[in-house]
């Protein structure tokens, strides 16, 4: 079994004064960022995944741009790889697949933004294609959704979509109890 880290969309555009700020984007990208040097000292399955936004009318994540690049928290060194994408779907028209397949990696651990669109759908893609899944819950983040007249605030959301993921499509864990607990096992089994 050998094992990688998806960082998936991690960029400016969701941080204070960006085009989509979430909610508490910094706290998540630190937390992300231990990941991610957690796997800098054990493992080098390192994958980054840069959203660019191609389709008309898109508001941010726009080619050419200071928020569509990826945050300094987590921020790739010159080897790891960046996958770049235009959907939600990290796999969806990208070789992420291949290359993770050309690695032999059959786990993932993902972290990054947002919980409720392309954290959601990279995940049950993984699944779909075979792929253990591990998902550090606040090494993610969200925003308020509006439905009709109400306001769906970005914990609701967030923690809707991780217990919906939860069990069936992943392993649903915190930073904290991966860098105690899965993070020993992922190195017994390498």
């Amino acid at each position: 079994m050998s094992v990688a880290l998806i960082i998936v969309d991690i960029q400016n555009d969701y941080f204070p004064n960006g085009r989509m700020e979430l909610s508490n984007p910094v706290e998540a990208a630190d937390h992300a960022g231990k990941i991610l040097e957690w796997f800098r000292q054990n493992n080098p399955n390192i994958f980054h995944v840069q959203h660019i936004s191609n389709h008309e009318g898109a508001t941010f994540f726009l080619p050419n741009t200071e928020g569509v690049k990826i945050n300094e928290a987590v921020l790739p060194l010159e080897h790891e790889t960046v996958i770049t994408k235009s959907t939600p779907n990290s796999f969806f028209q990208t070789d992420l697949e291949a290359k993770l397949r050309g690695l032999e990696v059959t786990k993932l651990v993902i972290v990054g933004m947002m919980t409720h669109m392309c954290i959601d759908a990279t995940v049950r893609a993984a699944m779909e294609l075979g792929f253990s899944c591990t998902l550090i819950e606040d090494a993610c983040t969200t925003r308020d959704l509006p439905y009709r007249d109400k306001i769906v605030p970005a914990d609701q959301v967030h923690y809707a979509f991780v217990s919906a993921l939860n069990g069936v499509y992943a392993n649903v864990i915190s930073t904290e109890e991966f860098l105690k607990q899965e993070a020993n096992s992922i190195l017994k089994n390498n």
